[in-house]
């Protein structure tokens, strides 16, 4: 099996549970992996097609990350039904709350 992966894709976007997300913004990474099957020729995914995947999802109105995930994983599933695995993980740098943590995460693998 071959993997495929594009990593820290960053977006800047209005997006999140809170008002003022959606003013000030948050910065997002996501990590994309692709598990292909073996076969002949080798199995091929054009990384510009993953980030502008992500990026389409991104442009869409949206607060939580499981929905961004989710939405991702869907696209992504349509643009490589050979896929024998997808694993979509989305993080939001900073996330604005009391006290302080590096980021918060959701991630889907099927």
């Amino acid at each position: 099996m071959l993997t495929v992966s594009l990593h820290k894709i960053k977006i800047i976007a209005p997006h999140g549970l809170y008002p003022e997300e959606h003013i000030l913004g948050n910065t997002f990474e996501i990590d994309v992996d692709l598990n292909l099957p073996n076969a002949q020729p080798w199995p091929f995914a054009d990384y510009t097609l993953i980030q502008q995947t992500v990026a389409d999802i991104f442009q869409l109105p949206g607060q939580l990350l499981e929905t961004f995930v989710s939405n991702i994983y869907i696209a992504l599933k349509g643009q490589f039904p050979f896929a024998l695995k997808i694993k979509v993980t989305v993080r939001k740098l900073n996330p604005p709350m009391a006290g302080e943590a590096a980021y918060s995460q959701v991630c889907y693998e099927n």
